[in-house]
């Protein structure tokens, strides 16, 4: 089986390539990201493997099926940049359902504990010798109430954490999970609650019609003045112009993002040495108080070596079934894991 390999960072390959030879799968890596430019790259190949930039419309979908290829193989959780609609009948879409909801979970920490207690400025402070306290105090997180939106996997994990510093949890989902709700430290709320009642707002949901901007200007006007925002799910997620607004009217206290809605073309690539174009995005790396990491949530190398065991295996089982268990169908309207691997 020959798989084309599109967005390859150096980072990627050393745990593909230890699975290479043993799976019969030869992997053609490709620095460019998937998309209508870069899609004839794919000629000659039995399937594609594709990360969250990758942009994978219906242009895109017709021109693979017309190559013949008949999977499209995503080496991540979310789909969004997939066109689930389009793809039904053309190709078989396989995800990595779940690679380590601790690497986003205590990355999401990492960011709170940064910038609340003003580690990063701390930082490079010591490393000019500057040793003042001033302009450096924090506040603690026991005690606070932490509102988590999306409990899945990461959203639980979170949760743990952040029970682990004594904090009050409400969470919101749409499915909420069964025996998660304590009634006490852990309560399931409507979302107008948690705005209102919540310190700190982490986002742990996935992107649809429905969270598209779930944090925007109305969310945030009924959110408590100096509210925290943490998103280390997906860009979308966060109207950014109504973000900075907050931040600029001392609404919203801080704000932590490992993901941006127009990060496609600047996320994962060293942008040093251009001026950047886009200017939400500069004004919001340019406050004190935002902390912007470029989507590292997802990179542990415990991480990377189950996205790539998933990944492999997902590859592998469809190749030789004709199915996958982690593989995405389009049906009534919702897009679900496919249960008996047919879904065309």
């Amino acid at each position: 089986m020959k798989i084309a390999f599109f967005d390859t960072k150096p980072y990627d390959r050393p745990a593909f390539d230890s699975r290479s030879e043993s799976s019969g799968i030869q992997f053609k890596y490709f620095e460019a990201k998937l998309n209508e430019d870069t899609v004839d790259l794919a000629r000659g190949y039995d399937g594609v493997c594709v990360f969250v930039n990758d942009t994978v419309n219906a242009n895109v979908i017709d021109r693979l099926a017309d190559m013949g290829i008949r999977l499209l193989a995503l080496r991540c959780a979310g789909f969004n940049n997939v066109d689930m609609k389009h793809a039904k009948g053309r190709l078989h879409v396989v995800r990595v359902p779940a690679y380590s909801p601790y690497a986003v979970a205590e990355h999401t920490m990492a960011l709170l504990l940064t910038s609340i207690r003003r580690i990063h400025k701390a930082y490079l402070r010591s490393r000019d010798f500057n040793f003042s306290l001033n302009g450096l105090t924090g506040f603690d997180l026991h005690g606070k109430t932490v509102g988590v939106i999306g409990t899945g996997r990461i959203g639980r994990v979170f949760i743990d954490i952040c029970r682990g510093f004594g904090m009050k949890v409400l969470a919101y989902d749409k499915y909420p999970t069964p025996g998660l709700d304590n009634g006490d430290t852990v309560r399931y709320v409507d979302t107008d609650e948690l705005f209102a009642n919540s310190d700190i707002i982490s986002l742990h949901c996935p992107l649809t019609d429905e969270t598209h901007h779930i944090i925007g200007a109305k969310a945030l006007e009924k959110c408590k003045k100096g509210v925290v925002i943490l998103n280390t799910s997906r860009g979308s997620l966060v109207d950014a112009e109504a973000l900075l607004a907050g931040i600029k009217s001392r609404k919203v206290g801080a704000a932590c993002l490992d993901v941006y809605e127009e990060e496609a073309d600047l996320f994962f690539e060293d942008n040093s040495g251009h001026i950047m174009e886009d200017d939400i995005l500069a004004r919001l790396i340019s406050m004190p108080n935002v902390l912007v990491t470029s989507h590292q949530a997802f990179l542990t190398e415990e991480a990377l070596e189950n996205i790539a065991e998933t990944t492999v295996n997902n590859i592998r089982q469809f190749f030789a079934e004709g199915r996958c268990e982690n593989e995405l169908c389009y049906r009534r309207g919702d897009v679900e894991d496919c249960k008996d691997g047919k879904c065309f």
